[in-house]
């Protein structure tokens, strides 16, 4: 929770600035929508699911866009609500508020700590020998460096990583139709669509392979929400969060089961391999010995947009909870470039534990699967409690429902198929001995939290700051519906 009573302008504290202008906001959301699963976890996706995994993609993808629309619909209700902990707060109650602040925050940090490990991973095949903890720390540092300066700068870094993962998909699907057309030959056999379905058809490992592309998948469309995180900081936010979150489905289409169809058709699903990148490997099928490098910096750029949006995300979500008393104070400050540069200093220390379990362990493809799997797992949560927010929303405020110009379509009937959904996946996690592992870890998390909050609910500084960021609210929900009384009784009078 961010939110106080309004304050005079002479004893007002530093605040969070609207600095993230429309092409911020766009390219923010489709690097959420494109996550480094799509580039590192592809290859293992497929060669579980086979070209059923076009299917995956797709109801994943659907599924998920109803949950932004909820999350839209909620933000914009009360412009307030800087991020989902807030309206979770005001419409669940305080316990939610800080269940969701803190599981969000570490979810960002088991997935800032998988970038990292990627990275690092991707760093030694350019640079064979190269130390693994170089490129982690290097990592952590430029990025600690570009978000310690403005949010502004944030917006523009996101920008250019999301523009460099939309043009090296781009590039795939454009090289990849030219040799379909072309009828490109390898060793794996002519490029043609009948790949698709040539080799095993569909769903060449019936439906348990199918649900495996589910357990891989999921950490794909992490960051998804993201675009949730920015409202506190996005420049006209009624215009320009729904365009982004519009635009989500499209993206999933042209970005995922575009480049997916393209990648199986080029090369039969049975060549890929867990561990290795098909981007670029077709690169390099295709003779572009220098494109494939390009791609492979695509890749670690990939990484560095997710760890880039972790960062950021953590800060923001700490100093919320800071200024609420749900963390420590010194959190809550902000630099003179309004940037909270402690919660910042918080999360990148946190993101060297990554380099210390690379080392820990033989395997970093396994780290990888082991943090990916508790960071999907936690995400899913945080994404039950945004629709678990509107159910309430719908009961408790039917008449800010009714004046919403950005409606879910579908309203609590789709919650409820949405639910039905995420039981599926965490059931689809029970049925490999590697996702199992993490997913019983998982609700140590949750026993963690239970046990803090049990302690900080009773603590009368809390209760007080609740109580004001009750009345804060309430105020601004007045506001909006003596405006919108206002506007009806103007139109009555004009019929009139």
């Amino acid at each position: 929770m961010t939110i106080h009573p309004p304050a005079s302008p002479a004893s007002e504290a530093p605040r969070l600035e609207r600095q993230l202008s429309n092409r911020h906001i766009q390219l923010i959301a489709i690097g959420g929508a494109i996550g480094t699963g799509l580039f590192m976890g592809s290859g293992k996706t497929i060669s579980a699911a086979g070209p059923s995994v076009i299917f995956v993609y797709m109801i994943i993808g659907f599924m998920l866009f109803f949950v932004m629309r909820a999350m839209g619909e909620l933000l914009l209700s009360n412009l307030n609500y800087k991020s989902f902990s807030d309206f979770a707060a005001d419409l669940l109650g305080p316990w939610a508020g800080f269940f969701t602040g803190w599981t969000y925050w570490f979810c960002w940090v088991i997935t800032g700590i998988a970038d990292v490990i990627a990275i690092a991973g991707y760093s030694r095949e350019l640079w064979p020998g190269l130390p693994l903890w170089i490129p982690g720390l290097a990592t952590v540092a430029i990025l600690l460096l570009l978000n310690l300066t403005t949010v502004k700068a944030f917006g523009e870094t996101e920008f250019w990583f999301a523009l460099i993962k939309i043009v090296a998909i781009a590039a795939l699907i454009v090289v990849g139709m030219f040799m379909i057309l072309t009828g490109f030959q390898s060793d794996s056999g002519q490029a043609s669509f009948t790949n698709l379905w040539s080799h095993g058809g569909f769903f060449p490992n019936e439906f348990m392979g199918f649900v495996a592309g589910f357990q891989i998948a999921v950490f794909a469309f992490v960051g998804i929400e993201l675009v949730g995180t920015t409202a506190a900081e996005a420049k006209n936010p009624e215009k320009n969060l729904p365009k982004a979150i519009n635009s989500i489905p499209v993206r999933v289409l042209l970005f995922y089961v575009g480049a997916l169809i393209i990648l199986m058709s080029v090369t039969p699903w049975t060549q890929f391999a867990a561990g290795h990148s098909p981007f670029i490997a077709m690169f390099s099928l295709a003779g572009l010995g220098a494109a494939a490098t390009v791609v492979n910096l695509v890749v670690l750029t990939s990484a560095m947009s997710s760890a880039n949006s972790g960062i950021y995300s953590t800060s923001r979500m700490v100093y919320g909870l800071a200024e609420e008393g749900d963390a420590p104070a010194v959190f809550s400050s902000l630099s003179r470039r309004k940037v909270p540069s402690n919660a910042l200093f918080l999360s990148c220390v946190l993101l060297l534990s990554g380099v210390v379990l690379m080392y820990a362990g033989q395997d970093v493809g396994k780290a990888f699967d082991m943090v990916t799997t508790v960071s999907a797992v936690c995400f899913v949560f945080v994404w039950s409690i945004i629709l678990a927010s509107y159910i309430a929303f719908r009961r408790r405020r039917p008449h800010l429902h009714s004046a919403s110009k950005f409606k879910m379509p579908g309203g609590i009937p789709m919650v409820w198929v949405v639910f039905a959904f995420f039981a599926f996946v965490l059931w689809t996690l029970t049925t490999q001995p590697d996702t199992l592992a993490a997913l019983l870890v998982t609700p140590v998390w949750f026993i963690l939290l239970g046990a803090a909050w049990l302690v900080l609910r009773r603590r009368p500084a809390h209760i007080a700051r609740y109580e004001a960021f009750q009345d804060a609210l309430r105020a601004e929900e007045n506001a909006a519906r003596g405006g919108a009384d206002s506007q009806y009784q103007e139109k009555e009078s004009v019929q009139r």
